[in-house]
């Protein structure tokens, strides 16, 4: 069987689309057509239903995907240890969100550079957008806040984040725990909100969990990197949810206050997620590994 028809149907399949998967390989879309057809033939069974929006795998399709992928992606293993080996490092291709990323992964992955580990990473915020390029082969390894569906990728849960409602000491002066407590919603739609996007994600999600409500308010400040909303509540725009460990050291210098200590706090999972069959590529598993050592003290 031509090893470029079956490159071409693990990157469909991946894709979810003819379209996505020719833009991935650099081919037509006609070309990839053809060549799914032509796969398709010789095999006399039907890979992929077509749907007004992509494709989806028959039950086929689906056990040749899983039993292909991981020797495909083996043997771009064995091109890219090739042209690794004139210079003994190793590169990992690395996604996750812009925070969690940079305050968390990177440095659990700082010990394996000195043996030999090149990273290069990707920051993408939404969790189904990492997974896709994950998906696609962009990515070695990636973490994201979202389980992956099907068995292309293999998920294991990282850590838990928990999420903390804060806002400068002078905010949060104004502010009476129990009125929180009783009328938060109400008590929002009175204070400007810091937030990553206009929906506001994370103050959603705090309100649905501890006031079992929707937020009623329009962000005052939308800024996509939650660094800079720790600032900007810090320097008093305004209140804002942030995870713990990111806002953990100003709050321990004061220059953030926790408003409210809930019994349960409101919790997001990360997972650390690679393409199935990949850690039985060294550095992979070693980097899987470290970030999952690491965890265990987050």
């Amino acid at each position: 069987m031509d090893l470029a028809l079956l490159r071409t149907f693990v990157t469909v399949h991946r894709a979810g689309s003819f379209t996505r998967a020719a833009a991935l390989l650099g081919l037509s879309q006609p070309a990839v057509t053809s060549q799914i057809r032509t796969l398709e033939r010789q095999l006399g069974r039907p890979l992929f239903l077509r749907q007004a929006r992509g494709v989806t795998p028959t039950t086929i399709g689906d056990e040749l995907a899983h039993r292909a992928a991981p020797h495909l992606d083996a043997l771009v293993e064995i091109t890219e240890a090739g042209l690794d080996d004139e210079s003994g490092v190793r590169t990992l291709h690395l996604a996750g969100p812009p925070e969690f990323t940079s305050v968390r992964a990177l440095p659990a992955l700082t010990s394996l550079v000195s043996q030999g580990l090149a990273v290069r990473t990707t920051l993408v915020s939404a969790a189904e957008e990492v997974l896709d390029g994950l998906a696609a082969g962009h990515h070695d390894l990636a973490i994201a806040t979202a389980r992956p569906r099907g068995g292309l990728l293999t998920a294991t849960p990282l850590c838990d984040e928990e999420h903390v409602l804060v806002a400068s000491p002078r905010w949060a002066a104004r502010l009476a725990p129990g009125v929180l407590l009783r009328r938060g919603a109400v008590v929002l739609e009175q204070l400007p909100v810091v937030e990553v996007h206009e929906s506001l994600p994370f103050v959603a999600r705090y309100w649905a969990a501890v006031f079992e409500s929707k937020p009623a308010a329009a962000a005052t400040v939308v800024v996509p990197d939650l660094r800079a909303v720790l600032e900007s509540a810090a320097s008093g725009a305004g209140l804002a949810v942030l995870p713990r460990y990111l806002c953990e050291d100003a709050l321990t210098e004061g220059r953030l206050v926790a408003l409210l200590d809930p019994p349960v706090p409101p919790l997001r999972t990360y997972f650390v997620v690679v393409r199935t069959g990949t850690l039985s590529l060294p550095h992979i598993a070693r980097a899987h590994e470290a970030l999952l050592r690491a965890a265990t003290d987050w």
